[in-house]
């Protein structure tokens, strides 16, 4: 069964930490076939350690659709995992307010991580059709690390990169998480009930890398206020 979180979770992420997760993101390559609308898999566990963060999730998702309106939008496919076994995605969509809906009628049960098994379908996604970003969100791993690194380094080699979320400051998963991230090409970033407009930046800015790629990451830079302008203002020194 997932693991109850301590009450005293670390603050909020370190500026060097979110400075170092926009390095990742800047460096990362996305490939983006012009007239066509990039593709995003969001991934969430939804066991039921979440349950008191998962209504904020539902709107952090709203923020993705949002901040890449402007730049041809962006294909969303919720992913979520909970209870015993039980794992479930939607169709590729791009609504918002559909996406908000499915994930509204989704309540987080008891179980154990399922992790292999979203990025096992990341791969299935991406060998169908490109998927540019993957982003996960959770607070723990207890599965087998070294079959989830193979698995990211498999999505690594097809240029899918894995952003990965982790709700606290559990060692063993931070451990893998950030394992997950480098061997896939992706990045990795804490958070905690303080940190939420961070976050909310931060899944934005792959959000718009995802359906754009590095050089509209870098527009939607300049235009944002906060935490993701000031510290991409640093990187390009």
């Amino acid at each position: 069964m997932s693991k109850e979180r301590s009450p005293s979770v670390r603050p909020t992420s370190s500026h060097q930490e979110i400075e170092t997760f926009i390095e990742q993101v800047n460096r990362t390559p996305a490939v983006i076939t012009p007239g066509q609308q990039g593709r995003l898999l969001f991934a969430l566990d939804a066991t039921l350690s979440r349950q008191p963060t998962w209504d904020h999730a539902c709107h952090l998702q709203s923020e993705m659709f949002m901040a890449t309106r402007d730049i041809g939008g962006l294909l969303i496919q919720l992913c979520y995992y909970r209870g015993f076994g039980e794992f479930e995605t939607t169709p590729w969509l791009a609504d918002s307010q559909a996406l908000l809906e499915r994930m509204n009628g989704v309540s987080c049960k008891a179980g154990h991580t399922q992790i292999e098994r979203v990025l096992y379908h990341a791969l299935s996604e991406t060998r169908t059709k490109k998927v540019q970003a993957v982003v996960f969100i959770g607070d723990c791993v207890e599965e087998d690390v070294k079959r989830l690194c193979a698995l990211a380094g498999e999505l690594g080699m097809l240029g899918t990169p894995v952003f990965m979320f982790q709700e606290g400051n559990e060692l063993v998963a931070k451990r893998t998480y950030k394992q997950i991230a480098q061997l896939s090409g992706g990045a990795y970033s804490s958070f905690d009930n303080a940190s939420a407009k961070v976050l909310k930046d931060l899944l934005a800015a792959v959000a718009v890398y995802a359906s754009g790629g590095r050089r509209a990451l870098e527009d939607f830079a300049r235009r944002k206020q906060g935490e993701v302008l000031r510290l991409t203002r640093q990187l390009s020194r």
